[in-house]
C-alpha cells in the first residue's frame, strides 16, 4: 500500500483581487479566497493601492506600504 505526502507550505507566491475578496497564491498550489470585509484598511482602499502589494519575509507575509498594512499568510491559514 502506498500513501500520498503532500508537502504544505505557507509561503504566497502571487494575490489578486476579485468580486470584494483577495485570492492568495500559495507555492503548494493551493489558493485561499478572503473576503476584503475581514480587513477595513484594504477594503477601503482603491484599486490602485490594493495592487501595490509586496510579498515580505519570502512569502511568509503581503505588505501594502501606502495603507499601512501587513497580513501574515500563516495567521490566514488559521
Amino acid at each position: 500500500m502506498s500513501f500520498l505526502t503532500i508537502n504544505k507550505s505557507k509561503k504566497a507566491i502571487s494575490i489578486a483581487f476579485e468580486n470584494s475578496k483577495m485570492i492568495v497564491f500559495l507555492e503548494d498550489g493551493r489558493e485561499l479566497s478572503i473576503p476584503l470585509e475581514w480587513f477595513p484598511r484594504l477594503r477601503k482602499a482603491s484599486e490602485e493601492q490594493l495592487n501595490k502589494w509586496r510579498l515580505i519575509g519570502k512569502g511568509e507575509g503581503i505588505h501594502w506600504e501606502e495603507i499601512d498594512e501587513d497580513i501574515s499568510i500563516e495567521n490566514l491559514l488559521e
